[in-house]
């Protein structure tokens, strides 16, 4: 009986294969690459409606973060500073630079400057500010280094797994509250005895089981 199909026809199945397995890679990457919100990835560092220098603010006038973010030891998300918070200074300080222009007539206006959200977490995890400034987290431990950055990025993963290192072994991180704002911080040689104490002291116990960030 002769051959239907010739024997070069045999390289097909491998061809098939081959092909299934490149397409599934380039699937994957496309929608990493194209599908993934960009917020989620270290470095983010969106363009915002004023150009608000952190860098001179925390860093040179060394401005404490509660008097914009005045919320982060009571609430659980941290507010972005009103217009009023701006013009406590800039209604005697640079009145007319440009800069500031969106600023002045948010005010005027009464309308709130969009400023553009650089950290998030996904709606399923919750995270309160307060249970962690209250309780010795530092405000550069999860931003990173507010005070040298004149725009600000997202400095760490804020990953499951990221914010888990830190609940197993808090001894690691902590620091005393009137220190949480403080930028470059250094510990005490110490300071993992002195956070041990602490933690047998306070009852601090950070939860690890899912139902206290995901409910």
């Amino acid at each position: 009986m002769p051959q239907i199909f010739p024997k070069k026809a045999n390289v097909l199945p491998i061809l098939s294969l081959g092909g299934a397995l490149l397409g599934g890679v380039a699937l994957i990457f496309l929608v990493w690459y194209y599908f993934s919100p960009e917020f989620l990835v270290v470095g983010y560092q969106p363009d915002q409606p004023v150009e608000y220098n952190h860098e001179f603010h925390a860093g040179q006038l060394g401005m404490d973060c509660r008097y914009c973010h005045n919320w982060v030891e009571n609430a659980a998300h941290a507010n972005v500073p009103p217009t009023q918070t701006c013009m406590n200074c800039h209604n005697q300080i640079k009145t007319q630079s440009p800069k500031l222009l969106k600023v002045r007539e948010s005010w005027a206006t009464d309308t709130p400057i969009q400023w553009v959200k650089v950290h998030h977490l996904p709606d399923y995890a919750h995270f309160s500010h307060a249970s962690h400034v209250n309780n010795g987290v530092g405000c550069e431990t999860c931003h990173g280094r507010i005070d040298k950055m004149e725009v600000v990025y997202q400095a760490e993963p804020l990953s499951m797994g990221w914010c888990l290192e830190c609940h197993r072994q808090p001894e690691l991180y902590l620091r005393p509250n009137e220190d949480v704002t403080t930028m470059g911080y250094v510990h005490p040689e110490n300071f993992v005895e002195i956070n041990l104490a602490r933690i047998q002291e306070e009852g601090i116990q950070p939860p690890t089981n899912c139902s206290a960030c995901h409910y």
